[in-house]
């Protein structure tokens, strides 16, 4: 029987997208893809979610990468991608209503430091009775170890709980660990769905 329900953050309760948010700053045509790939595909990006590299570190390790003239870009694009918050339509009544229907909310999310500045923005965070994030345990999703530490600190059964992520790895990685997962596609409508065939009534 499905108790709680653990969610992903980023394109599953807000949207990230680098795209956008590189096209929200302004960069020029010609430095889009630079910034693309020094920025959010970079090793730096990775090594915040894993908490071990700060924003201000990873913003100063890609500004050496790249010419001055983009350094202040840099900047906005790992401090203020988050403002403002953009929540995925729909979500917030879901969690709403599921919260109200006494499921326990929950939130595993690879993210940085920082998420806990702008958490309290997410339209949803109100819900949640649990979070764990990455940087802060050192252990990223798909690790084993990460499942296994949000079940144990929040005292959760892992056969009681679905999963909500967007990427496929991170769904298999709930899966190995006994969770329920479910790959979300950007399509509340769709997700309420895949709930109902979990046996939760939404």
């Amino acid at each position: 029987m499905i108790k709680n329900i653990v969610f992903d953050m980023g394109q599953v309760l807000l949207r990230f997208e680098p795209a956008y948010f590189i096209e929200r700053v302004g960069a020029a045509e010609e430095d889009k893809a630079l910034l693309l790939r020094e920025v959010y595909q970079s090793l730096e990006w990775a090594r915040m979610d894993r908490g071990s590299m700060t924003e201000a570190e990873a913003a100063e390790s890609m500004c050496r990468r790249l010419p001055a003239r983009l350094h202040e870009t840099v900047h906005a694009l790992v401090d203020r991608w988050d403002r403002p918050i953009l929540p995925i339509e729909g979500m917030e009544e879901l969690i709403a209503e599921l919260k109200e229907k006494g499921y326990g909310i929950y939130l595993l999310s690879n993210a940085s430091y920082r998420q806990h500045e702008y958490w309290p923005r997410v339209p949803a965070s109100r819900w949640f009775d649990g979070t764990l994030i990455s940087a802060d345990v050192g252990l990223v999703k798909p690790q084993p170890e990460i499942y296994r530490l949000l079940c144990e600190t929040f005292s959760l059964d892992p056969d009681e709980c679905v999963f909500i992520d967007d990427a496929i790895n991170n769904a298999e990685g709930a899966y190995l660990c006994g969770m329920h997962p479910i790959v979300f596609h950007n399509d509340v409508a769709e997700l309420r769905q895949k709930l109902r065939k979990e046996g939760v009534p939404v």
